[in-house]
């Protein structure tokens, strides 16, 4: 069976960002559900981080990556909808502690924050590591 795509979104400050993920991803053989934007044309970044969380809420994807300058405003876009555990890291022990602590299902990256080799290496451990569960668990339950 096919693995699972990544959902990947970005606005305009992201878009390079976001193209290097991709391609990140690809290489390693992992497909990719590109929810855009397509170019550095200025877009609202509320617009992507929905899209993003639709997705998943769909089942389109079970994980995903958010892109915009900071990082910020995007996870705060998809965090909006239940289900959705958006996490804004900018180095690995904040992907791997919010997979571990908080299962956290979108990883939300800054493209003028985090610089391309620390977001693969993000990336990379946000993906390769599991929830804990545990006494975690209960605190998961109660983000909704």
């Amino acid at each position: 069976m096919a693995a699972a795509p990544i959902a990947i979104a970005s606005d305009h400050a992201g878009f390079d960002l976001k193209q290097a993920l991709i391609e990140h991803l690809q290489a390693a053989g992992i497909p990719v559900l590109d929810l855009g934007t397509n170019s550095r044309d200025s877009v609202d970044y509320p617009d992507f981080g929905d899209a993003l969380a639709k997705a998943i809420r769909a089942g389109k994807a079970t994980r995903g990556v958010l892109v915009c300058g900071t990082g910020l405003g995007i996870s705060m876009a998809a965090n909006r909808h239940k289900g959705i555990r958006a996490a804004h890291c900018r180095d690995t022990t904040d992907a791997r502690l919010t997979r571990q602590h908080n299962d956290a299902n979108v990883l939300a990256l800054g493209a003028r924050t985090t610089g391309i080799e620390v977001a693969k290496d993000c990336l990379n451990v946000f993906l390769n590591t599991a929830f804990e569960g545990g006494r975690h668990q209960r605190r998961v339950d109660k983000l909704g």
